[in-house]
């Protein structure tokens, strides 16, 4: 269901996608987070015919973090990424990826634009509000939090 018209979800919502191994695990991650957003409804109308600009940006954008946070545990931690978690109180979404590494991500230096890699935490840097990471299970937890665009909607 993607929650057009639907009441807004319940406080405190966490969903986990666990993982093994780095095939495919961007996709998997980018339609596992769609679809939890979709029933969250952060794409609810309400009247309109279609969901507001800022809306399917910031929906669009998450989409992104994603798979920006996923693409860095592929590329960086032994077995790639364990798990997606996110957890969304209506408020705040906070996706969390975790790995085998217990090395934190460095945010590098600006690279050269036309060059590929190096880019990903940039992105996360400039679209989520705050991110970080912490240890957890001999390895680390990579985490950002976006505000949800249905709270300053009029």
């Amino acid at each position: 269901m993607n929650g057009y018209g639907a009441t807004a979800p319940d406080r405190d919502q966490t969903r986990r996608l666990p993982l093994s191994g780095s095939e495919g695990a961007v996709q998997r991650c980018r339609d596992f987070s769609r679809e939890a957003l979709l029933d969250w409804h952060w794409l609810a109308v309400d009247g309109a015919d279609w969901p507001d600009e800022e809306q399917v940006a910031v929906f669009e954008d998450v989409l992104l973090m994603v798979s920006e946070l996923v693409t860095n545990a592929c590329l960086h931690a032994p077995g790639g990424p364990r798990e997606l978690r996110l957890r969304w109180d209506t408020v705040r979404l906070r996706i969390e990826v975790s790995d085998a590494s217990p090395v934190p991500p460095e945010l590098r230096p600006f690279a050269d634009p036309a060059q590929p890699g190096g880019h990903g935490l940039r992105v996360v840097d400039r679209l989520a509000r705050a991110w970080g990471s912490r240890l957890e299970d001999g390895g680390k937890a990579v985490w950002l939090e976006v505000p949800s665009p249905l709270v300053h909607r009029s």
